[in-house]
Order: C-alpha cells, then sequence, then structure tokens
C-alpha cells in the first residue's frame, strides 16, 4: 500500500495551510463562540474557493467527487488552524445524501454544500445533540431508517470547547425513509469519523510545534526546560504517537476511497489513535506550558480546548476499539 503523497496533494495541503494561516483563525474561534458567525462563514466561503467541500460531493453536483485522501489533508490543516464551525458534519451530510440515491434532496444542497453556499449539520448515532444547529442552514436528523430535516432547536448549549456549540433538534420532517437511509447514514459516520481523526491529526500536530517553541524560551535555572530529560522524554512521546497515528489516518482513507469492506473497521482504528494522539498533544501543552497553559486569554486554549471532544466525537474510543475489534 502506497502512503507517501502525490506532488498535487501535497501542493493541496500546503496551500491550504498557507491560506489559513494568514486568516486569523483565533478571532474568527473566539467570534464563533461568541455566536457571532459572519467571519466564520467568510472563512467558509474561501474554503469552498479552495475546493474542500466539493471533495465530498459528486462531479455531476459540482464536486470533485469523493476523494478521502484529499479530504483527509485538508481537515488535518483545518485541526491544524482550529478552524470552527460544522465542517465534519457538513461533508458527511454531503456523503449521506450522496448515498441516499434521493436526486431531489441531493440536487437541492449538494451544488450548494460544494459552493460553500449552504452549512449543514448531520445527526446520526452521535447522541440526541447537533453541533452548530443555530449557524446551520437545516439539520438532517436520521433516526433507525427515517431522516427528518429540521430548522428549530433548543437552547443552545457550549461544551468542554466554546466553538462547539450544541443544541437538540426540534420537530422536523420527514424527508426519507428506508433501508437506503440506514446504509447512508452508516457512510456518512465513516467519513465523519475519517475527517474527525484527519482534525485531531492535525490539532496535534499544532499543539507540538506550539509547545516545542515554548519550551525552548521558557529557562528555569538560567537554561532552557526544553534541555530537561523529563520535558524532552513528554515531547517524543507525543511525536511518537502522531506519528503512529498518520499512517492509520492515511490507510483509512485510502480503504474508503477504495470501498473496502474493512474501511469501517479501519476507519474506526484511525480515529483512536488519532484522537488520543491529539488529547495526548494537549495535556503535554497545558503541563510544559505551566500556568499560562490554563488561561483563556492564551490563544493556544483555543486547540487545547477542543482535543477532548474531537477525541469523543462521532465515536468515543471504547465505540470505536469495539467497532475494530468486532470486525
Amino acid at each position: 500500500m502506497r502512503f507517501l503523497l502525490t506532488d498535487e496533494q501535497r501542493d493541496f495541503a500546503q496551500s491550504l495551510d498557507g491560506m489559513l494561516g494568514a486568516s486569523g483563525t483565533p478571532a474568527v474561534v473566539r467570534a464563533w463562540a461568541a455566536g457571532e458567525h459572519k467571519p466564520g462563514r467568510a472563512l467558509w466561503a474561501r474554503l469552498a474557493e479552495a475546493g474542500v467541500f466539493g471533495l465530498a460531493v459528486p462531479e455531476r453536483h459540482g464536486g470533485t467527487g469523493l476523494l478521502p485522501v484529499e479530504l483527509a489533508l485538508s481537515f488535518t490543516e483545518l485541526g491544524r488552524h482550529a478552524v470552527p464551525g460544522p465542517l465534519v458534519e457538513t461533508v458527511a451530510a454531503a456523503a449521506f445524501l450522496e448515498r441516499l440515491g434521493s436526486d431531489s434532496l441531493a440536487g437541492e444542497w449538494l451544488p450548494r454544500i460544494a459552493a460553500g453556499e449552504a452549512v449543514l449539520s448531520l445527526c446520526a448515532g452521535a447522541g440526541p445533540y447537533a453541533l452548530d444547529a443555530d449557524a446551520a442552514d437545516a439539520v438532517l436528523v436520521v433516526r433507525g431508517d427515517t431522516v427528518c430535516r429540521t430548522d428549530t432547536h433548543g437552547p443552545v448549549q457550549t461544551s468542554l470547547d466554546p466553538a462547539r456549540r450544541v443544541a437538540r433538534p426540534l420537530g422536523g420532517t420527514a424527508v426519507a425513509r428506508g433501508p437506503a437511509v440506514t446504509a447512508a447514514a452508516e457512510h456518512a459516520i465513516e467519513v465523519a469519523r475519517l475527517a474527525t481523526a484527519a482534525q485531531s491529526l492535525g490539532l496535534g500536530r499544532a499543539l507540538l510545534a506550539a509547545t516545542v517553541s515554548y519550551v525552548k524560551q521558557r529557562t528555569q535555572f538560567r537554561v532552557p526546560i526544553g534541555s530537561f530529560q523529563a520535558v524532552k522524554h513528554r515531547l517524543a512521546d507525543t511525536l511518537i504517537a502522531l506519528e503512529f497515528a498518520q499512517p492509520l489516518v492515511h490507510a483509512a482513507a485510502l480503504a474508503v476511497a477504495a470501498g473496502a469492506p474493512s474501511a469501517g473497521r479501519e476507519v474506526a482504528a484511525a480515529k483512536v489513535a488519532a484522537g488520543e494522539a491529539g488529547h495526548g498533544a494537549a495535556r503535554t501543552a497545558l503541563q510544559l506550558h505551566g500556568a499560562l497553559g490554563y488561561t483563556e486569554e492564551l490563544d493556544l486554549s483555543l486547540w487545547i480546548r477542543k482535543a477532548r471532544p474531537l477525541r469523543d466525537a462521532w465515536g468515543s474510543p471504547a465505540d470505536c476499539r469495539a467497532r475494530v475489534l468486532t470486525g
């Protein structure tokens, strides 16, 4: 199996990294957490121009087709820059609508998703709450073999990550029923887990880079704390976890692209590894930054507080391990 990226894939990831690096994402995250979505929607439009959402949309609806490897690369960069919003939920909704087989629903939403004109939240087997329902143009709720569309929701609640605002969908109109709904939801969950794993991987790498930079500058006993053996070991453990997670994420993307029978198991394994690695990177960053790591004023807190919610989103580590074991 080939794990090396092509030149085009590397160039795509680097261009996305450069664009997001110049976008001032910490300010966007803080605005989103306060319920101000305008900066986030502006960034959303730029991501659409870069082709991110088209990676989950078929060509006949204005996308490039489902390209799981490129999608994983994109979400690694989105995680690296802590971009807020229901990014995973929107691409999962696109995968769900494409697999559902409803031409009317696909024609209504997929071209708008690819163009960045529609933000969707998908609630499918991930608990009773929808992410960013207040910012979404619609919420798709899967219950058994029925999918409902709703535009209303209960009170918005914050999670450990203030930028992950959840609400319980209310009411709704059934738009499709039958076995196709169940099959489409299973596919959407695979795509969501893959994208979330990639986000965790990018988040962990950003946290590690920031922590390495800090320990080179912070001194104790007149020497950088990064020269201490205990600090070196902690950073090495974090790097090893991230390095081991990356090929699992790429392998899962290839399995999804090939429609392999093992795709669900490989995606679950990747999500466990990347989620735990990202969470471990957050714990390392918090500890090695000392008291600074606990301050909300520090931009790094925006990354630290995302790690655990991402680890648990779209399947906790226990759920994903069970999926790996059951095959």
